[in-house]
């Protein structure tokens, strides 16, 4: 017995199959993890098929040596997927196999501990639906039984599973639909995954699912011990569970009968791998929905464009809920603030005369307040009044942020410093803070509303295991009159008690160096106004704004997606950005940069014409928006074409000409390719 494996080394020429004798009496199968000799060394390595048979010199073939005992299996299925992902994201197959593999290694746990959010234990009173939510139902249940029917006969290849977009307003009950299609899968016999952002932007989609299926639901996160994730891991492949919770990794669950994929919020950037393979989770949960022959669901209140021009099409199924759930609840009465005249009348405060006014009314008749601004820290960056250097971080092209324990920071890298008493460019004494981040905010609220009880939500204060669950069941429990934050606070929470939203910089997001600002400038607006009027009380939601007059802005405040929509795709289409065609970043790093300059600009004279012949667009190569992290220094070269293949096939070759000029493989390839 044969068997072809692929040999966990991170060198892209070595990146193949090899093949190894089988020794008498092992038993393998596809996934399984071993011992090889590879060179003079030995290698871990996978199992990716099993023949009787080989076309090299059976003498020459050298023996496996042992099976990896305590090695986590890569299923068939997860094999498959690791395949066609290192096509698709240019990533060797090895380290796709590790992608798909959430737990690495068997690891003792000492004590048995249960996640807290699946010690909740639900007592809500199950909700009626809504005429909506009942259509948007019915029809997902057709399609779930329609595509696991024992009279079905064999799928047709190429014909892929159904999939649908539940594209409802916020508070319109999609969570309910998501527990009611749960129920089919489950009593059908089959299991599900629900993939989530991040546990924290959804905390309470999980309190409800883990409390609607208590004792059938397993939750994979990355601040769960390497222990815990194994468990959970188990729990999965033994049958124990019927759903699992989690970000992006929860995809590669191993489920022998996956029944269905939901992916909530599915328009959120946590989605995107930034670490190879650089993969969007949307496609590969269509891959691994396309291998399982199971049903997949989308939801959102601001969908991505790519998803929605898709739905638009016909596939995915477009499903509407224009109502809110709960009765008598409407959306918030939104108004926008403009800072500059603010400024002009002489109002220097991060508050708004609009907005201190609101949040006095509010804090007097005991309803609950949130304050958005999505930069942490104290200020964002300390600057010399002298010669206006502003202090960096020597390992990353970035300024320091100052905390309120008086450390600078650099939100990259970790590395931190006491704030100093002189410029250290020119020696002046004369330095200053400028910017506002939540930790300045909260400084602020405490001053300004002494009364008021406050809690602080972002990376700072929920860095601890636990850190977050705390906060929002405080705030939930009505511990706390306001509740400060970054993005974490603004997705998917129903604090009933919430009837105002103050927006302190509506503006940070637009204009960053990303195609797609206006767009999520738009989603996260939307979403932060949908924390209002949740209950029985109206909302209110006030956005401080720069640009007041920007249609991201205005129709964030309608919460006119469609028009958004259709705006955006006109930008998108009169400068052929996705989803109106392909677009390819290369990322070229080394810790050499005169020699990254040389070989990055070798390599694109030499493949220029060749793009240029298939019809692509090429720019560059230029310093990456962020040149230097970590003492690597970053250049970027874009690829536009409307064709995925030629896409494909032209970052192959230009990995080609790269390694031309580089062979030794100084030069680090990074791929992110935008559909």
């Amino acid at each position: 017995m044969y068997a072809e494996l692929i040999v966990d080394i991170k060198s892209e020429a070595l990146d193949r199959a090899y093949t190894y004798l089988v020794p008498e009496g092992m038993e393998l199968a596809p996934g399984d993890k071993v011992s090889v000799p590879f060179g003079r060394q030995e290698k871990t390595a996978y199992v990716l098929s099993l023949s009787e048979e080989t076309d090299y010199d059976a003498g020459k073939i050298r023996e496996i040596r042992s099976k990896v005992e305590g090695a986590v299996s890569v299923k068939e299925q997860l094999l498959a997927l690791a395949v066609w992902m290192s096509e698709e994201y240019g990533t060797t197959l090895n380290q796709c196999l590790k992608t798909v593999l959430p737990v690495k290694r068997t690891v003792r746990k000492n004590r048995r501990r249960v996640d807290p959010l699946l010690r909740y234990h639900g007592t809500e009173e199950i909700p009626k639906l809504n005429p909506e939510q009942e259509a948007a139902l019915s029809e997902l249940r057709e399609g779930y039984r329609r595509c696991f029917s024992e009279e079905r006969e064999e799928r047709k290849e190429g014909e892929d599973p159904p999939s649908y977009l539940l594209f409802g307003v916020t508070g319109s009950g999609k969570t309910e639909v998501y527990l009611r299609i749960l129920e089919e899968v489950i009593q059908s016999g089959r299991q599900a995954i629900l993939l989530i952002p991040e546990i924290s932007l959804t905390y309470q989609t999980v309190l409800r699912v883990s409390g609607r299926f208590q004792g059938r639901t397993a939750i994979l996160h990355s601040r769960m011990s390497l222990g815990e994730r194994y468990e959970q891991y188990l729990r999965c492949e033994r049958g124990e569970v019927d759903i699992l919770i989690g970000p992006r990794s929860a995809v590669f669950a191993p489920f022998s009968g996956l029944g269905l994929i939901i992916m909530d919020e599915e328009q959120e950037g946590a989605y995107k791998s930034e670490t190879a393979p650089c993969y969007e989770t949307r496609e590969v949960a269509e891959k691994r929905a396309e291998l399982s022959g199971c049903p997949i669901l989308y939801g959102s209140a601001t969908p991505s464009l790519t998803i929605y021009r898709a739905a638009l099409s016909g596939r995915p199924r477009l499903l509407r809920l224009k109502k809110r759930a709960v009765p008598g609840s409407c959306l918030p009465k939104t108004e926008i603030v403009d800072l500059r005249r603010e400024l002009s009348e002489g109002n220097r405060s991060v508050f708004s005369r609009r907005l201190r006014e609101l949040m006095e009314e509010k804090l007097s008749l005991g309803e609950q307040i949130m304050l958005f601004m999505n930069r942490r820290g104290y200020s964002s960056f300390v600057s010399c009044r002298s010669c206006g250097e502003a202090i960096r971080c020597p390992h990353c092209d970035v300024s320091l942020t100052l905390h309120r324990d008086g450390r600078l920071r650099c939100h990259y890298c970790g590395y931190e410093l006491p704030l100093m008493k002189s410029c250290p460019s020119c020696g002046s004494p004369y330095l200053a803070p400028f910017g506002t981040g939540t930790e300045k905010l909260e400084s602020l609220c405490q001053k300004e509303f002494p009364g008021a009880r406050l809690l602080r939500m972002d990376r700072d204060t929920t860095g601890r295991k636990g850190g977050y669950e705390e906060i929002l069941e405080r705030f939930r429990n009505r511990e706390a009159d306001i509740l400060i934050g970054t993005q974490m606070i603004v997705k998917g929470h129903d604090f009933p008690g919430v009837t105002l939203v103050g927006v302190i910089a509506a503006d940070l997001s637009l204009f960053s160096p990303d195609f797609r600002s206006q767009e999520k400038t738009f989603q996260l607006l939307t979403q932060a106004a949908g924390r209002a009027g949740r209950g029985e009380n109206p909302g209110t939601v006030v956005i401080q704004s720069y640009q007041p007059e920007h249609y991201a802005i205005v129709l964030s405040m309608r919460q006119d997606y469609e028009l958004f929509y259709e705006k955006e795709l006109a930008f998108r289409e009169m400068m052929g950005y996705p989803p109106c065609s392909r677009l390819l970043t290369i990322r070229l790093s080394s810790a050499d940069e005169s020699f990254l300059e040389a070989v990055s600009s070798q390599s694109f004279s030499r493949f220029e014409s060749r793009a240029r012949d298939a019809g692509a667009e090429l720019i560059g190569p230029l310093n990456a928006p962020l040149y230097k992290l970590k003492d690597i220094f970053r250049k970027i070269i874009y690829i536009k074409h409307e064709s995925h293949d030629i896409i494909i096939k032209l970052r192959k070759d230009f990995a080609k000409t790269v390694r031309s000029f580089d062979r030794r493989g100084l030069i680090l390839l990074h791929y992110d390719l935008i559909q």
